[in-house]
C-alpha cells in the first residue's frame, strides 16, 4: 500500500514558534512521520532545522539559548535597525552550511520580496539565506538582498505556508496557526507593536490560506508574548498537548 504524503506547514509567530516544537514532539512520539514541510518566519527556523534531521529536544536546546529581542547586532541602515545574521549563524552551526535540495524532508521556506511585493518560495539554495530572509522583521531587521531581490519575513505573503505542500503533492495537510487564537492586546515594546501589526494584518488573509489543509492545529497562545523567551517551556508544553488532542 502507498504511504500518503503527510506534510506539516508551520506558521510565524515569534517566540510563540517554540510551540512547533510541542507539537514535533507529538509527531515523534506518535511514529507519524512527516514527509514534506514549509515554514515561514520562525517556522521558517524550525522546519529547516527540523528537516536536516534534528529532533525536537535538540531544536530546544538551541531554542533555550536563542534570545530573539537579541538576535540581531545593531547597524546603521535606512532599511532596518538590525542585521539578523545570527539566524543564519545558528543555521550554519547546526547543520554545517547546507542547501535546502539536500535535506532528508523535502522542503520548502517562504520569503516576501519587499520591492516586488512577491511571495518567494525557497525550495533549493542556502538553508542559512533563506531562514535569514524568512524571519527578517520589516522595520526591525535589514532586508536581505540575495539574487536581485530585497527579502523580508515570508509571513506578509503566507504566514501559515500550505501552498507549497499543495504543490509538491502532499496527501494530506497539517497546518499550525499560532495566532489563530490571538486576542490582541496593549504591545510591552517595540518588537510587540511591529508583530502586532503585522498579525492584524494578516490572520485573516492566514485563515483563507488554511482552507487547503486537512487539518489545522491552532494552540491557545493569547497569554504568551512573542517577544518574551521565558516562557519557552510552557508554550513547548501547550503545543505538545494541543498536538496530543488533534492528532
Amino acid at each position: 500500500m502507498k504511504q500518503k504524503k503527510i506534510a506539516l506547514a508551520l506558521g510565524g509567530g515569534a517566540i510563540l514558534g517554540a510551540a512547533h516544537i510541542g507539537i514535533l514532539r507529538a509527531f515523534e512520539e506518535k511514529e507519524i512521520k512527516v514527509t514534506h514541510i514549509s515554514g515561514t518566519s520562525i517556522g521558517a527556523l524550525i522546519a529547516g532545522l527540523y528537516a536536516f534531521g534534528l529532533d525536537s529536544h535538540k531544536i530546544e536546546e538551541i531554542m533555550s539559548d536563542l534570545n530573539w529581542l537579541d538576535v540581531g547586532a545593531f547597524s546603521f541602515s535606512k532599511l532596518g535597525f538590525l542585521s539578523n545574521e545570527k539566524m543564519a549563524d545558528i543555521a550554519d552551526e547546526y547543520i554545517n552550511d547546507v542547501s535546502i535540495e539536500d535535506a532528508d524532508i523535502p522542503l520548502a521556506i517562504i520569503a516576501t520580496d519587499v520591492g516586488k511585493g512577491e511571495k518567494v518560495v525557497f525550495k533549493e539554495g542556502k538553508l542559512a539565506d533563506a531562514i535569514r530572509a524568512s524571519t527578517c522583521i520589516p522595520g526591525i531587521f535589514i532586508p536581505i538582498e540575495l539574487g536581485g531581490r530585497l527579502l523580508v519575513d515570508g509571513g506578509l505573503m503566507e504566514n501559515v505556508p500550505v501552498t507549497p505542500l499543495v504543490e509538491m503533492g502532499a496527501d494530506y495537510i497539517i497546518a499550525v496557526d499560532l495566532n489563530a487564537n490571538r486576542e490582541y492586546e496593549e504591545p510591552e515594546d517595540v518588537i510587540d507593536v511591529m508583530i502586532n501589526a503585522m498579525d492584524i494584518a494578516l490572520d485573516n488573509s492566514a485563515k483563507l490560506q488554511s482552507e487547503d489543509a486537512n487539518l489545522v492545529i491552532a494552540p491557545e497562545l493569547q497569554d504568551y508574548s512573542r517577544s518574551n523567551p521565558d516562557a519557552l517551556k510552557d508554550l513547548i508544553k501547550v503545543g505538545y498537548e494541543t498536538a496530543l488532542k488533534y492528532l
